[in-house]
């Protein structure tokens, strides 16, 4: 027969029952998720994040909060339009929004109490934007970048937007980069993705929450790599929008793509050694960059910019409603890192990109770049 326990040893048995206890209910607790950023792809996003948080109660809270740029569409605030008629008209119009997406236009109040915070937004705005939020955060958050594209340094040169938003806010991030054309993917086209998350958990969470029957997720542990062909495929989808404006087939236009990759690669493993590299052929490299050569912003401005003969910044404000284009900043700001390392002639196609952009190349030059690659050495 057990001799019974003492009253201390009851006590620190209690205590070790409850701390048990406590711990399953905190990593049950379903986490709260918040969308920082509020344009087409932000917007496409929802619908998947709205969708699984619902189905997932034990998973995710039922509401998922989204931070909105204000604005007046109408006369009628956007937060307003897309809380009472669920559809952001001006970025996703016609595409509805899931019921439990709140539009916040307070940053810091969309992000309070967040588990995870999704970041879909411009990589020019990121920093500004998210400056409220330094300090604010829910202990033990966690990030998941959206954004395509480098951060300048103020001194010159880049990094990462994962590890800028790291080191802004101190939480750890993940990336989520894909071949993932905003609109298809709120059409609910079938289409994959890629998940870069050093914590497995945090990857499986992640995927619990993005993955739907016709959005596919693979979950890998090479961020940089996922993050940086969601940066470089954009400088080669303005070369294969110049393919296109100077009607250069389709032949040329691949072989801008394969060297394109080629460049993407050989990039990584200079400034980002030690990556995977299976990673460039997820759905983050080779099928991102496939995709955004044939169907992308960058791709169709690229080509207005040869056959109509205009500046990048006035296509821009022609053509894109507001929104952005991410290949010729992350051109300038990838030249100016392989300028300042003599590196310009290893990378002719990204080189010429950027000159391109800024006029000191006239397009038909790209055609040299090709010819005279390194990779035909």
């Amino acid at each position: 027969m057990l001799a019974p326990k003492s009253g201390s040893s009851l006590i620190q048995h209690s205590f070790r029952r409850f701390s048990s206890s406590s711990k399953l209910n905190i990593k049950m607790a379903p986490k709260k998720v918040c969308i920082v950023g509020s344009g087409n792809w932000g917007s496409a996003i929802a619908r998947l994040v709205g969708f699984n948080a619902e189905r997932l109660p034990g998973r995710f809270e039922k509401n998922v909060s989204m931070w909105v740029f204000e604005e007046e569409v109408d006369g009628r605030k956007l937060t307003e339009i897309i809380n009472t008629d669920h559809e952001n008209v001006k970025y996703l119009p016609g595409r509805t929004l899931p019921k439990n997406i709140i539009a916040i236009p307070d940053i810091a109040e969309a992000a309070a109490d967040a588990d995870f915070l999704i970041f879909v937004l411009l990589h020019q705005f990121i920093k500004r934007a998210c400056a409220p939020l330094i300090g604010k955060l829910k202990p033990g958050a966690t990030g998941l970048s959206l954004v395509k594209g480098f951060a300048i340094l103020p001194g010159g040169g880049i990094k990462l937007i994962s590890d800028l938003i790291s080191e802004e806010m101190g939480i750890p991030v993940s990336v989520l980069m894909g071949a993932n054309l905003a609109n298809e993917v709120a059409d609910e086209k079938f289409c994959e993705t890629t998940i870069g998350a050093r914590d497995s958990e945090v990857g499986s969470d992640l995927k619990l929450l993005f993955q739907t029957e016709n959005f596919r997720v693979t979950v890998v542990s090479d961020t940089q790599t996922v993050e940086i062909c969601g940066a470089l495929k954009n400088i080669v989808a303005c070369a294969a929008g110049f393919c296109d404006g100077l009607k250069m087939g389709d032949n040329t236009k691949a072989a801008t793509i394969r060297l394109g990759l080629k460049e993407m690669m050989k990039y990584g493993d200079t400034f980002y050694p030690g990556g995977n590299a299976s990673t460039y052929f997820e759905s983050c490299g080779v099928a991102d960059l496939i995709t955004t050569c044939y169907g992308g912003r960058n791709r169709r401005v690229s080509e207005a910019f040869v056959t109509r003969k205009k500046s990048i910044v006035d296509l821009e404000t022609e053509m894109l409603n507001g929104q952005k284009l991410q290949g010729p900043e992350t051109a300038a700001e990838v030249n100016y890192v392989l300028a300042a390392k003599g590196l310009e002639a290893e990378f002719p196609l990204f080189t010429a990109v950027h000159k391109i952009c800024i006029g000191e190349l006239q397009p038909e030059k790209l055609l040299d770049s090709l010819k005279n690659h390194p990779a035909h050495q």
